[in-house]
């Protein structure tokens, strides 16, 4: 399979950083961010790459050479075979493409040249392949959704809506965003473009966009640009602790597993109005120290309101999508979110007769969790279950989770007792 590495920018806000290479090129931890991102595929066996150069692109061409050269920098060899294609004249982000078109038979990898991420690239792979789109987009949460690019997907995965930086976007919203990895069919370079830049979100991918053709491929994996100084020093502290590697899914994970009523929100009974949504107090800051510390943040949650006709599966979203709002302006993020529907009792006015089922998902089962554990491979054994009542200490043991109980004093086995979910992070992380 072909990749494509499109190295082509200038990096002008990282100017301060290194104004006389391109910004592929800028050093993480002693090695070119390029670099890393070849051994990166190369490790996982993507070793044949076209690279798209323009700005100093002489220094990558001369750095790299075809590929069966040794690093400067490690000695090693770079074990990979590299085409480049040179823009004369500025192309936009996407332009090249069209240029080596005939080299592009085959779905191909499409990656971006300035950032640092670990990702299993096979599993990424055969997502794509399982769901027979013509593009499947790399999605994630992030610390700043208020000025990211939001991408709208149905249970299915297919993408709906893509609200670019400059589009209006709902009240609340999913804190999906594209990270800029990508795997495109040959087909999307049909398009009838007359432009002479292109721009590949706005021209090739967005206008997919509801047509059942393009997909969300959500993984919590490292990927993060380093396009400003702020985000270069935060990425090259996280490579040095350790946690851009062990964030690939190919490594067992760490999670903490987040009850929502009464750990993350204000407890009101069953909660069936948007408006009653409201977050405890520090839970921001817990659930960011969370984010910073490697752990994955998974919530899982029993909503029998769903089975007792009270909410709509479109209304539990709405909600959980305004949980995700709230955080992503203070700069914190969940990295998943479960929920059991069901409810074993029947006998309810307008209850839905379907979820009313005796399951493996409602705690305290730990279906929930172990569902978790199978989609990110977690180590349960290393992770956490934090919450508020009986049920969610019995999941937790059940998962072989440890647990700690939030809010109440009581003996149900857990493994500590604390006063709020912030307090639990800083005694225990």
């Amino acid at each position: 399979m072909k990749v494509v590495i499109m190295a082509g920018g200038k990096g002008t806000r990282i100017s301060s950083i290194a104004s006389d290479i391109p910004k592929p090129m800028i050093k993480i931890e002693g090695k070119p961010v390029l670099e890393h991102e070849i051994e990166c595929l190369r490790d996982q066996g993507f070793t044949d790459l076209i690279i798209t150069v323009n700005h100093l692109g002489n220094i990558i061409m001369d750095y790299f050479g075809d590929g069966n050269k040794k690093s400067p920098t490690t000695g090693k060899p770079f074990g990979v075979q590299i085409e480049y294609y040179f823009e004369e004249t500025p192309l936009g982000n996407a332009g090249a493409l069209f240029r080596i078109k005939d080299k592009l038979t085959e779905d191909f990898l499409l990656l971006n040249a300035d950032a640092i991420f670990e990702v299993d690239f096979n599993r990424f792979v055969q997502y794509h392949k399982e769901k027979g789109g013509i593009v499947t987009l790399f999605t994630h949460p992030n610390n700043h959704p208020y000025d990211s690019s939001l991408i709208f997907a149905d249970e299915q995965g297919a993408v709906v809506r893509w609200a670019a930086k400059e589009d209006a976007r709902p009240d609340y919203y999913r804190n999906r965003v594209n990270a800029g990895l990508h795997m495109i069919s040959p087909e999307v370079l049909d398009a009838e473009i007359t432009t002479s830049k292109v721009d590949l979100d706005r021209q090739l991918l967005k206008p997919l966009a509801g047509t059942g053709k393009i997909f969300v491929y959500d993984s919590p994996e490292y990927v993060k640009d380093m396009g400003t100084p702020e985000r270069y020093e935060a990425v090259c502290k996280d490579f040095r602790d350790g946690k851009v590697k062990a964030k690939n899914l190919q490594n067992k994970q760490k999670a903490i597993f987040l009850d929502r009523d009464g750990t993350i929100n204000k407890y009101v009974g069953f909660l069936r109005k948007i408006d009653e949504f409201e977050l405890l107090p520090g839970v921001v800051e817990a659930i960011r120290k969370i984010n910073e510390s490697g752990y994955l943040a998974i919530v899982v949650t029993n909503q029998p309101v769903i089975a007792r006709g009270e909410v709509s599966l479109k209304e539990l979203e709405e909600l959980h999508n305004k949980m995700e709002t709230l955080l992503g302006k203070e700069g914190a993020y969940v990295d998943a979110i479960y929920y059991c529907p069901h409810h074993p009792h029947k006998g309810y006015e307008g209850e839905r007769p379907q979820y009313k089922i005796e399951c493996e998902c409602r705690k305290p089962q730990p279906g929930m969790l172990l569902k978790a554990a199978k989609d990110f491979n977690i180590d349960l054994l290393q992770s956490w279950m934090v919450g508020d009542g009986e049920n969610d200490i019995k999941a937790g043991i059940a998962a072989g989770c440890r647990t700690a109980l939030i809010g109440q004093i009581a003996g149900f086995g857990q493994n500590g007792n604390f006063d709020s979910l912030l307090e639990f992070i800083g005694r225990v992380m």
